[in-house]
């Protein structure tokens, strides 16, 4: 409404989160000139006085040229609340202005065509034009009805106006009120009393509770700069603590590996072992087929070394699974002996002949 008006500054809700008090007045005198250039209106707020004065003839100003009754209160704390005050005189001029306006362009507008009606532009007049009726319709039934009381009343005002005045009754009336106002005055007196007492505690005790936060400050001060004696101790465990952490992590991560690597050694060594037994069953089923087909062709000189070889081939299958069934850890040259020691034998089972056997009765 303000940039609305022609106000020169921009004014928003958050000037006025804390007392602003000199805005309050600028926009006030600004408001009063605008509503009348020729008012005289002082500017001086330096003062308490001085703004106590200025809000007072504001007030009066508006209460008897606008009709507008501002809470001089509420102007006086310069916060949310007087806000609402100012737009009260805002909302006059902004109406004003829009009312002025309005009639403004209606001219125009007939002027450059006669037959052209905006009825958006209208509303607002129409709305204004409603509410005025209503009004009068209100305020011309009550003058009627205080009309219709008029002959009654205008005898008894005229009967009050020809009794002669007793001056000892109205004495005694104006006693009368003069003691209501003094009571009343003693009463305000009273509040009054009580009120700079009542100031007087508080401001006792907030005293009190400032120097309580002093005190209590200047004791959180002491104990922020005072180093506890256990604090060297504290910090030196915590690297300890820290370490043995770091040192048990290791130690964790690498029995979690070697671990694993046991799983695989005996998952490799089961396999080994099923593999030689695999192989042991296939010899000895070889063997018994070997022997089984010699005893059927009937050939006692061939039995003999059919079966020395198939003793030399078991004896070299049981060498090398025993062989392979060693710790991963034997060196390349364990393995080369025993390769060494078993071919020995080998060469010697073979090399060696059946003697012959002289023919007997005794044979088979």
């Amino acid at each position: 409404m303000l940039r609305a008006l022609g106000y020169p500054r921009l004014v928003s809700m958050e000037n006025f989160h804390a007392p602003n008090f000199a805005l309050v007045a600028e926009l006030l005198l600004w408001m009063v000139r605008r509503y009348e250039p020729q008012s005289d209106i002082p500017s001086d707020v330096e003062t308490e006085q001085d703004r106590v004065f200025f809000i007072k003839a504001v007030a009066q100003f508006m209460a008897t040229k606008a009709h507008i009754k501002l809470n001089t209160k509420k102007l006086y704390q310069a916060d949310g609340y007087a806000v609402r005050e100012l737009l009260k005189v805002t909302s006059v001029l902004y109406s004003a202005m829009n009312t002025g306006g309005m009639e403004h362009t209606d001219i125009i507008e007939e002027d450059s065509s006669k037959f052209k009606f905006d009825l958006g532009s209208k509303i607002a007049d129409l709305k204004a034009t409603r509410q005025l009726a209503s009004e009068i319709t209100s305020k011309g039934a009550n003058l009627y009805d205080l009309l219709g009381k008029e002959v009654e009343l205008r005898e008894s005002r005229t009967e009050a106006i020809a009794r002669p005045l007793e001056i000892n009754k109205a004495e005694k009336m104006m006693k009368v009120a003069i003691n209501c106002v003094l009571e009343e005055v003693q009463k305000t007196k009273d509040m009054l009393s009580n009120v700079a007492l009542d100031e007087a505690n508080l401001e006792a005790k907030i005293e009190k509770r400032k120097l309580e936060l002093e005190r209590s400050q200047k004791r959180l001060q002491t104990l922020q700069s005072v180093r506890p004696a256990f604090m060297d101790e504290y910090e030196k465990i915590e690297e300890q603590l820290q370490k043995q952490y770091t040192t048990y992590l290791e130690k964790f991560h690498n029995l979690t590996y070697l671990e694993q690597l046991l799983d695989d050694q005996h998952r490799t060594e089961q396999e080994m072992f099923e593999e030689a037994a695999n192989m042991l069953r296939l010899m000895q089923n070889r063997l018994k087929e070997e022997e089984q087909r010699l005893l059927r062709s009937g050939s006692k000189w061939d039995f003999f070394p059919r079966f020395i070889a198939l003793c030399v081939f078991l004896q070299d299958d049981s060498g090398d699974s025993e062989i392979g069934l060693d710790d991963d850890e034997d060196d390349e040259e364990d393995v080369e002996d025993d390769s060494m020691e078993i071919s020995p034998s080998k060469s010697s089972h073979r090399a060696k002949k059946p003697e012959p056997l002289e023919e007997s009765d005794n044979d088979f």
